[in-house]
């Protein structure tokens, strides 16, 4: 099952318009999506290591759009959307606790979600629930994402083929690693917060 999804988006990388999906997903992961970017941006640049800075580019811009649209749910519709979504994600009954030392931290805060595998659709949403500068968060998200999505591409730019040749002989492991990666990171999330 894992091979024929991955031979589609290595087929889905070469068309003209994946950079549309990969914006679309990037938006939407910064704000209210669960699935990161990097699920579709690995693949792409493997599939074509010439074009890593310009996806690098379409991630960095497209979520920094999508973290403002998270500080806008969380500055206007907290009670309406954010609260749900904080529901969802786990983080509603500590979010007060985290709201209070928010301000004080928040471009470390905003930096440092950015680069990790925190959820970053938490950090935008509760950056404009506590009214965050918008200046400073825009700031710190477009250091934070450009960081991330910059580094991805580099380090897959660099050793493009070896790291294709990996991933395709050992599909299956690498796969089961992402997912255990992804889900240890949100249980880590839960002790922490």
């Amino acid at each position: 099952m894992l091979r024929p999804l991955y031979d589609w988006t290595m087929r889905l990388s070469a068309r003209p318009k994946a950079a549309y999906a990969l914006g679309a997903v990037s938006f939407a992961e910064s704000s209210f999506f669960p699935i990161p970017p990097d699920a579709l941006l690995i693949p792409m640049v493997i599939a074509d290591r010439r074009r890593a800075w310009s996806l690098a580019l379409v991630c960095t811009v497209t979520s920094v759009l999508g973290a403002v649209l998270g500080y806008v749910i969380g500055a206007f519709l907290f009670e309406e959307i954010a609260e749900p979504l904080l529901a969802f994600y786990g983080y509603g009954d500590k979010f007060a606790e985290f709201a209070r030392t928010y301000n004080e931290w928040g471009a470390w805060i905003v930096l440092m979600a950015g680069l990790t595998p925190f959820p970053f659709k938490v950090v935008t949403v509760a950056s404009g629930a506590t009214g965050l500068d918008l200046v400073v968060f825009i700031l710190s998200s477009i250091v934070a994402r450009g960081i991330r999505f910059y580094a991805v591409a580099a380090l897959l730019h660099r050793f493009g083929p070896p790291v294709r040749a990996f991933i395709e002989k050992r599909l299956g492991v690498v796969f089961t690693l992402g997912v255990v990666a992804l889900v240890g990171g949100f249980l880590v999330l839960r002790l922490v917060m």
